[in-house]
Protein backbone atom coordinates (compact mmCIF):
# COMPACT_ATOMS: atom_id res chain seq x y z
CA UNK A 1 0.00 0.00 0.00
CA UNK A 2 1.32 3.23 -1.31
CA UNK A 3 1.11 5.09 2.22
CA UNK A 4 1.13 9.28 2.49
CA UNK A 5 1.07 9.89 6.14
CA UNK A 6 -0.94 12.93 7.55
CA UNK A 7 -1.87 14.59 10.64
CA UNK A 8 -5.15 16.08 10.71
CA UNK A 9 -6.02 18.75 13.14
CA UNK A 10 -9.28 17.78 15.26
CA UNK A 11 -10.10 21.05 17.84
CA UNK A 12 -6.68 21.15 19.60
CA UNK A 13 -5.73 17.51 19.06
CA UNK A 14 -3.31 15.37 16.56
CA UNK A 15 -5.47 12.43 14.95
CA UNK A 16 -3.23 10.60 13.30
CA UNK A 17 -4.63 9.80 9.85
CA UNK A 18 -3.22 7.59 6.90
CA UNK A 19 -4.46 7.90 2.95
CA UNK A 20 -4.76 4.05 1.40
CA UNK A 21 -4.01 4.82 -2.50
CA UNK A 22 -5.14 1.76 -3.81
CA UNK A 23 -8.72 1.85 -1.78
CA UNK A 24 -9.12 5.62 -1.92
CA UNK A 25 -9.61 5.91 1.70
CA UNK A 26 -8.52 7.54 4.56
CA UNK A 27 -8.02 5.32 7.42
CA UNK A 28 -8.37 7.64 11.30
CA UNK A 29 -6.83 6.23 14.55
CA UNK A 30 -9.75 5.06 16.70
CA UNK A 31 -7.76 5.72 19.77
CA UNK A 32 -6.81 9.50 19.21
CA UNK A 33 -10.37 10.44 18.26
CA UNK A 34 -11.78 8.45 21.20
CA UNK A 35 -9.20 10.45 23.35
CA UNK A 36 -10.57 13.96 21.89
CA UNK A 37 -14.54 13.02 22.58
CA UNK A 38 -13.64 11.98 26.12
CA UNK A 39 -11.17 14.55 26.92
CA UNK A 40 -8.84 11.42 28.22
CA UNK A 41 -5.03 10.74 28.18
CA UNK A 42 -3.65 8.39 25.46
CA UNK A 43 -3.45 4.79 27.71
CA UNK A 44 -7.46 6.10 28.86
CA UNK A 45 -8.21 6.17 25.17
CA UNK A 46 -7.07 3.08 24.73
CA UNK A 47 -8.61 1.24 27.57
CA UNK A 48 -11.80 2.90 26.73
CA UNK A 49 -11.60 1.44 23.21
CA UNK A 50 -10.89 -1.87 24.53
CA UNK A 51 -14.24 -1.83 26.33
CA UNK A 52 -16.45 0.11 23.76
CA UNK A 53 -14.92 -2.92 21.44
CA UNK A 54 -16.41 -5.15 23.32
CA UNK A 55 -19.67 -3.30 24.05
CA UNK A 56 -20.53 -3.18 20.59
CA UNK A 57 -19.64 -6.85 19.57
CA UNK A 58 -22.87 -7.53 22.42
CA UNK A 59 -24.81 -5.51 20.96
CA UNK A 60 -24.45 -6.96 17.54
CA UNK A 61 -22.44 -4.38 15.48
CA UNK A 62 -19.71 -7.31 14.88
CA UNK A 63 -19.37 -5.42 11.08
CA UNK A 64 -18.39 -2.00 12.31
CA UNK A 65 -15.83 -3.54 14.70
CA UNK A 66 -14.36 -6.44 12.57
CA UNK A 67 -13.40 -4.19 9.83
CA UNK A 68 -11.39 -2.17 11.70
CA UNK A 69 -8.11 -2.74 10.52
CA UNK A 70 -4.60 -2.27 12.61
CA UNK A 71 -1.91 -0.11 10.42
CA UNK A 72 1.54 0.83 11.78
CA UNK A 73 1.39 5.03 12.72
CA UNK A 74 3.93 7.27 13.84
CA UNK A 75 3.35 7.33 18.00
CA UNK A 76 4.89 9.82 20.37
CA UNK A 77 8.18 8.39 20.93
CA UNK A 78 8.75 8.48 17.50
CA UNK A 79 8.33 4.57 16.77
CA UNK A 80 5.71 2.99 14.67
CA UNK A 81 3.39 0.93 16.27
CA UNK A 82 0.04 -1.09 15.60
CA UNK A 83 -2.92 0.54 16.27
CA UNK A 84 -7.00 -0.23 14.99
CA UNK A 85 -7.94 2.40 12.32
CA UNK A 86 -11.44 3.08 11.09
CA UNK A 87 -12.86 4.45 7.46
CA UNK A 88 -14.63 7.26 7.39
CA UNK A 89 -17.90 4.82 8.10
CA UNK A 90 -16.46 2.88 10.57
CA UNK A 91 -15.54 5.90 12.27
CA UNK A 92 -19.09 7.37 12.89
CA UNK A 93 -20.61 4.47 13.62
CA UNK A 94 -18.36 4.17 16.34
CA UNK A 95 -18.18 7.66 17.33
CA UNK A 96 -22.33 7.08 17.72
CA UNK A 97 -21.94 4.77 20.24
CA UNK A 98 -19.96 7.41 22.68
CA UNK A 99 -21.83 9.45 25.09
CA UNK A 100 -19.84 12.14 25.20
CA UNK A 101 -20.82 16.21 24.63
CA UNK A 102 -18.08 16.18 21.68
CA UNK A 103 -20.13 13.45 19.66
CA UNK A 104 -23.24 15.54 19.97
CA UNK A 105 -22.47 17.54 16.65
CA UNK A 106 -21.76 14.14 14.81
CA UNK A 107 -24.76 12.56 16.03
CA UNK A 108 -26.90 15.19 15.16
CA UNK A 109 -25.37 15.47 11.69
CA UNK A 110 -25.80 12.08 11.07
CA UNK A 111 -29.47 12.25 12.15
CA UNK A 112 -30.25 14.90 9.85
CA UNK A 113 -28.05 13.27 6.97
CA UNK A 114 -30.37 10.00 7.41
CA UNK A 115 -33.63 12.36 7.56
CA UNK A 116 -32.40 14.02 4.25
CA UNK A 117 -31.48 10.24 2.66
CA UNK A 118 -35.25 9.10 3.60
CA UNK A 119 -36.60 12.88 1.97
CA UNK A 120 -35.01 11.89 -0.81
CA UNK A 121 -36.44 8.63 -1.52
CA UNK A 122 -39.75 9.63 -1.49
CA UNK A 123 -38.91 12.26 -3.54
CA UNK A 124 -35.91 12.57 -6.22
CA UNK A 125 -36.39 15.86 -7.12
CA UNK A 126 -34.75 16.59 -3.85
CA UNK A 127 -31.63 14.96 -4.56
CA UNK A 128 -31.27 17.13 -7.98
CA UNK A 129 -32.11 20.56 -6.33
CA UNK A 130 -29.75 19.70 -3.49
CA UNK A 131 -26.81 18.89 -5.72
CA UNK A 132 -27.29 21.86 -7.65
CA UNK A 133 -27.60 24.24 -4.23
CA UNK A 134 -24.48 21.96 -3.13
CA UNK A 135 -22.14 23.38 -5.82
CA UNK A 136 -23.51 26.73 -6.68
CA UNK A 137 -22.38 27.02 -2.71
CA UNK A 138 -19.00 25.44 -3.54
CA UNK A 139 -18.25 28.49 -5.89
CA UNK A 140 -19.38 27.09 -9.46
CA UNK A 141 -21.14 29.11 -12.09
CA UNK A 142 -24.26 27.85 -13.04
CA UNK A 143 -23.15 27.37 -16.58
CA UNK A 144 -20.24 24.64 -15.04
CA UNK A 145 -23.16 23.10 -12.93
CA UNK A 146 -26.16 23.01 -15.69
CA UNK A 147 -23.00 21.29 -17.36
CA UNK A 148 -22.19 19.05 -14.53
CA UNK A 149 -25.41 17.67 -13.81
CA UNK A 150 -25.85 16.59 -17.36
CA UNK A 151 -22.79 14.66 -17.02
CA UNK A 152 -24.54 12.95 -14.28
CA UNK A 153 -27.78 12.05 -16.62
CA UNK A 154 -25.35 10.67 -19.32
CA UNK A 155 -23.42 8.36 -16.91
CA UNK A 156 -26.47 7.23 -16.02
CA UNK A 157 -27.75 6.45 -19.25
CA UNK A 158 -24.00 4.46 -19.79
CA UNK A 159 -24.48 2.69 -16.68
CA UNK A 160 -28.17 1.56 -17.47
CA UNK A 161 -27.06 0.24 -20.94
CA UNK A 162 -23.86 -2.16 -19.26
CA UNK A 163 -26.58 -3.15 -16.61
CA UNK A 164 -28.46 -4.08 -20.11
CA UNK A 165 -25.83 -6.28 -21.37
CA UNK A 166 -24.94 -8.04 -18.07
CA UNK A 167 -22.18 -5.67 -17.16
CA UNK A 168 -21.76 -5.90 -13.30
CA UNK A 169 -21.81 -3.31 -10.78
CA UNK A 170 -18.21 -2.23 -9.00
CA UNK A 171 -15.40 -3.73 -10.60
CA UNK A 172 -15.85 -4.49 -14.51
CA UNK A 173 -18.18 -0.92 -14.23
CA UNK A 174 -14.72 0.68 -13.20
CA UNK A 175 -13.03 -1.30 -15.49
CA UNK A 176 -14.94 -0.16 -18.66
CA UNK A 177 -14.72 3.62 -17.10
CA UNK A 178 -11.14 3.05 -17.22
CA UNK A 179 -10.80 1.66 -20.70
CA UNK A 180 -13.10 4.86 -21.93
CA UNK A 181 -10.93 7.09 -19.76
CA UNK A 182 -7.52 6.12 -21.20
CA UNK A 183 -8.97 6.09 -24.66
CA UNK A 184 -9.83 9.49 -24.90
CA UNK A 185 -7.75 11.58 -22.10
CA UNK A 186 -4.05 8.91 -22.33
CA UNK A 187 -4.43 8.44 -18.64
CA UNK A 188 -6.79 5.81 -16.24
CA UNK A 189 -8.80 7.22 -14.08
CA UNK A 190 -6.63 6.95 -11.18
CA UNK A 191 -3.68 8.03 -12.79
CA UNK A 192 -5.90 11.86 -14.12
CA UNK A 193 -6.83 11.92 -10.53
CA UNK A 194 -3.06 11.81 -9.29
CA UNK A 195 -2.23 14.57 -12.19
CA UNK A 196 -4.89 16.48 -10.94
CA UNK A 197 -3.37 15.99 -7.03
CA UNK A 198 -6.74 14.66 -5.82
CA UNK A 199 -7.81 11.99 -3.56
CA UNK A 200 -11.15 11.33 -2.31
CA UNK A 201 -12.49 14.01 -4.29
CA UNK A 202 -14.66 13.23 -7.38
CA UNK A 203 -12.80 13.42 -10.39
CA UNK A 204 -15.43 15.24 -12.69
CA UNK A 205 -15.92 18.04 -9.99
CA UNK A 206 -12.35 18.74 -10.57
CA UNK A 207 -12.69 19.12 -14.62
CA UNK A 208 -13.16 21.88 -16.37
CA UNK A 209 -15.65 22.24 -18.91
CA UNK A 210 -13.90 21.40 -22.77
CA UNK A 211 -12.82 17.98 -19.97
CA UNK A 212 -16.49 17.38 -18.92
CA UNK A 213 -17.55 17.90 -22.61
CA UNK A 214 -14.93 15.53 -23.86
CA UNK A 215 -16.02 12.84 -21.09
CA UNK A 216 -19.39 13.12 -22.15
CA UNK A 217 -18.88 12.34 -25.50
CA UNK A 218 -17.00 9.67 -24.83
CA UNK A 219 -19.61 7.99 -22.43
CA UNK A 220 -22.28 8.63 -25.25
CA UNK A 221 -20.48 7.36 -27.85
CA UNK A 222 -20.01 4.06 -25.65
CA UNK A 223 -23.74 4.03 -24.79
CA UNK A 224 -24.91 4.54 -28.81
CA UNK A 225 -22.12 1.83 -29.77
CA UNK A 226 -23.07 -0.73 -27.32
CA UNK A 227 -26.61 -0.06 -28.14
CA UNK A 228 -26.23 -0.82 -31.69
CA UNK A 229 -23.87 -3.72 -31.08
CA UNK A 230 -25.68 -5.70 -28.83
CA UNK A 231 -21.84 -6.95 -27.63
CA UNK A 232 -22.61 -10.49 -25.59
CA UNK A 233 -19.12 -10.76 -23.52
CA UNK A 234 -17.39 -8.51 -21.42
CA UNK A 235 -14.40 -8.32 -23.51
CA UNK A 236 -16.77 -7.30 -26.55
CA UNK A 237 -18.25 -4.34 -24.32
CA UNK A 238 -14.25 -3.15 -23.38
CA UNK A 239 -13.68 -2.79 -27.23
CA UNK A 240 -16.98 -1.06 -27.77
CA UNK A 241 -15.75 1.68 -24.51
CA UNK A 242 -12.18 1.96 -26.16
CA UNK A 243 -14.06 2.71 -29.33
CA UNK A 244 -16.59 5.45 -27.61
CA UNK A 245 -13.35 7.30 -25.65
CA UNK A 246 -11.62 6.96 -29.13
CA UNK A 247 -13.97 9.52 -30.49
CA UNK A 248 -13.59 11.99 -27.58
CA UNK A 249 -9.84 11.64 -27.89
CA UNK A 250 -10.34 12.71 -31.68
CA UNK A 251 -11.75 15.32 -30.51
CA UNK A 252 -9.73 16.44 -28.19
CA UNK A 253 -7.19 16.67 -30.54
CA UNK A 254 -9.11 18.63 -33.04
CA UNK A 255 -9.31 21.49 -29.71
CA UNK A 256 -5.92 20.81 -28.92
CA UNK A 257 -4.60 21.75 -32.64
CA UNK A 258 -6.72 24.66 -33.15
CA UNK A 259 -5.91 25.85 -29.40
CA UNK A 260 -2.46 25.29 -29.57
CA UNK A 261 -2.55 23.60 -25.82
CA UNK A 262 -3.60 20.55 -23.63
CA UNK A 263 -6.73 20.88 -22.51
CA UNK A 264 -6.99 17.67 -20.49
CA UNK A 265 -5.58 19.74 -17.32
CA UNK A 266 -3.95 19.49 -13.15
CA UNK A 267 -6.12 22.15 -12.81
CA UNK A 268 -8.81 21.17 -9.89
CA UNK A 269 -11.49 22.85 -8.19
CA UNK A 270 -9.08 23.94 -4.67
CA UNK A 271 -9.15 27.03 -7.07
CA UNK A 272 -12.50 27.25 -8.71
CA UNK A 273 -11.91 30.28 -10.54
CA UNK A 274 -8.85 28.12 -12.24
CA UNK A 275 -11.46 26.10 -14.00
CA UNK A 276 -14.12 29.05 -14.43
CA UNK A 277 -11.67 30.80 -16.47
CA UNK A 278 -10.00 27.75 -18.48
CA UNK A 279 -10.27 28.78 -22.03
Amino acid sequence: MNQSTAIKLFQDHNIRVIWNDEKEKYYFSIVDVVAVLTDSDYQTARNYWKVLKHRLLQEGATESVTNCNQLKMKAADGKYYKTDVADTEELLRIIQSVPSPKAEPFKLWLAKVGRERLDELADPEITINRALQTYLDKGYSENWVNQRLKTIEVRKELTNEWERVGIKKGLEFAILTDEITKAWADMTTKEYKKFKDLKKENLRDNMTNVELVLNMLAEVSTTEFSKERNPETFEESKVIARKGGEVAKSARQNIEKQLGHKVVTSKNAKNIKEIENQK
